[in-house]
């Protein structure tokens, strides 16, 4: 399964070790997800974890970020894998985790962005779902 997460999510990962993302990383020590990510969404995930609002310092954004690296794969492909055309996000920002799930024909975008999370009903036929960590492995679960 492919995965695209959000910077919102890699910071949870990251910094706050946040259990809603427990699964996420469970899945990606047992081989069973692969994280997919760009220069643009890598270059956003850099410039948040420099807020001050963080409190790391150097060491520690560079330790944050060579986690991400060995946790991920680049894509670098613009042009679409999935000839589908994408809503727009309200948020202009965000556009580019949508781009990028398209392009990378990822079955998630993983995200607590309401912006984005308002769009998944418009994205059936793009191919991926967008969703919450605990919506993502809820989906995994088998029904009772």
């Amino acid at each position: 399964m492919r995965l695209v997460l959000d910077t919102n999510v890699w910071i949870d990962w990251l910094v706050f070790d946040d259990p809603s993302v427990a699964p996420l990383k469970v899945a990606h020590r047992d081989g069973r997800i692969d994280i997919v990510v760009n220069e643009a969404c890598l270059a956003e995930l850099t410039a948040v974890l420099a807020y001050p609002e963080f409190g790391l310092d150097a060491p520690q954004r560079k330790s944050h970020l060579a986690e991400v690296d060995r946790c991920v794969v680049m894509h670098d492909n613009q042009s679409a894998a999935r000839p589908t055309a994408l809503p727009r996000c309200s948020d202009p920002d965000d556009q580019k985790f949508l781009v990028l799930a398209r392009n990378a024909s990822v079955d998630w975008l993983i995200t607590k962005d309401k912006a984005l999370l308002k769009l998944n009903r418009r994205l059936n036929a793009g191919g991926f779902r967008v969703g919450s960590p605990s919506a993502w492995f809820a989906s995994l679960r088998p029904a009772d």
